[in-house]
């Protein structure tokens, strides 16, 4: 007859953990002796050790992969981080809907190799190794990629942890988040009934538009480009003149037929020469706009200083940087006021907290870019970190299609213009891949802004 001792060596390890785990539940009875050697005393004292002093086992990646689709339209990617703990895998966004098929390849091929092996808990280490991996770096391909692998092991640490994201980065400090909304219409006019009915639904914060971006669409003038026969036939036209004097209109109408509570921003989105978006910024100053967004492209930084010195409305930038180092000279020049990061483009959670936590120190908010090309698994790291930096500023609304929602469960929700994550472990949003399949991606963009000879406007 076999000793409690010999029982105990030969039992697998698995059969080991169940006993424990009966052990945990109060089932002690005839199972003490699995421990020979041990008092029965010393015995409970070992297995009545609480949970949280418990150590959760390494658990190794064990496959990266790039789920694809687009229920909305938009190409969305998102990466999806198998374990070697069956049923535990984690999801995050790496969508970048310009150059979707570029950055499959870039998970599939070249993140897979890199990640499978290593610890799901290592987060910062992986993603100081990826981030140097290829060598150069910051470009939005593999930047891409990398915030998919980052927000993916962020809702694997949640699930282990039994948390929601928010819990591990600190925790709530506020109970939901207040996003605005956009409101719009091709006059004045418009953009204020447009307002309204969002005002009705509760929303206090809506950015205003005429027409699309830069006014687009607002006029039906037929561009000399166009007669010439030049440029592509989807190409979109905008006249400067027309944008430059209609803002300002706008934002008096809108003030004077939905008053002074409610909160307006705009969107410049990079399209003017940086002088004129300071003349005109000066002009709705008036009207007191919770901010101005993207006055400058990228390539035109030095001009903030002077737009600091020619006005005291806020300012926010950075959804077209990738790299966080180029939200360093600005923040402490305090050049901005609202740190416009797009999460799925800059490296994932862990930057984006980086980049949060800094500007507390200069008293600038978050505003993070949240447009309907980004999944519902980036909006949710958007909102979790919403939930737990207290330099939170606001968030970008987002309402997801039946379709959508159909792919994608657990979706963050909009209730009076507060959004609310899923309240269980991890990121909260899961996806139905059988679902995600019905909705391919495709490789058309069209982000081409011409004037009125046919010379290409930024972004």
């Amino acid at each position: 007859m076999n000793t409690a001792r010999e029982l105990h060596e030969n039992q697998p390890e698995q059969s080991r953990r169940d006993a424990l785990k009966m052990l945990g539940m109060g089932s002690s009875a005839g199972l003490l002796s699995l421990f020979g050697g041990l008092s029965t005393a010393q015995a409970r004292e070992q297995l009545a050790t609480p949970r949280y002093a418990v150590g959760a086992a390494p658990v190794k990646i064990k496959a990266v992969k790039a789920i694809a689709t687009a229920p909305q339209g938009s190409n969305l990617i998102v990466v999806k981080v198998e374990t070697t703990e069956p049923g535990l895998y984690g999801l995050g966004c790496a969508t970048f809907t310009q150059r979707a098929a570029t950055v499959i390849v870039a998970i599939n091929t070249y993140l897979n190799e890199f990640c499978v092996g290593k610890d799901v808990d290592n987060i910062e280490d992986m993603w100081q190794a990826a981030y140097v991996s290829s060598y150069w770096r910051n470009g939005p391909v593999l930047n891409n990629a990398l915030s998919g692998l980052d927000q993916a092991l962020w809702d694997i640490k949640g699930k282990r942890a039994g948390m929601p994201v928010y819990q591990l980065l600190g925790g709530k400090v506020r109970f939901a988040i207040p996003c605005y909304t956009h409101a719009g219409g091709n006059t004045p006019e418009a953009a204020a009934d447009s307002v309204k009915k969002f005002m009705a639904d509760g929303f206090k914060y809506i950015r205003i538009q005429q027409g699309g971006y830069g006014a687009v669409g607002a006029t039906a003038d037929k561009p000399d480009f166009k007669v010439a026969n030049f440029g592509g036939e989807t190409d979109n036209y905008m006249n400067e003149r027309l944008y430059l004097k209609s803002v300002p209109k706008m934002f008096e109408v809108v003030r004077k037929e939905c008053g002074e509570e409610i909160e307006l921003l705009h969107d410049i989105h990079e399209r003017v020469q940086p002088i004129d978006a300071i003349n005109m910024i000066k002009r709705v100053e008036e009207f007191r706009p919770f901010f101005i967004e993207d006055p400058f492209s990228p390539e035109n930084m030095k001009w903030f200083a002077q737009l600091r010195q020619a006005t005291s409305v806020p300012i926010a930038m950075g959804e077209l940087f990738n790299n966080i180092n180029e939200f360093k000279e600005p923040m402490v020049n305090q050049w901005f006021d609202f740190i416009r990061i797009h999460v799925s483009q800059i490296g994932g959670i862990s930057p984006a907290m980086k980049v949060a936590r800094l500007g507390e120190w200069f008293n600038i908010r978050t505003a993070w870019h949240g447009p309907g090309d980004v999944s519902p698994v980036g909006h949710a790291a958007h909102a979790h970190i919403d939930l737990a930096v207290w330099n939170f500023g606001i968030q970008e609304a987002v309402q997801f299609s039946e379709k959508t929602q159909s792919v994608f469960s657990g979706c963050p929700t909009m209730n009076k213009g507060y959004m609310s994550v899923n309240e269980v472990p991890g990121l909260g949003v899961d996806i139905n891949e059988k679902e995600a399949a019905k909705y391919p991606i495709s490789t058309k963009s069209n982000w081409q802004v011409r004037k009125m000879d046919g010379t290409i406007i930024r972004p």
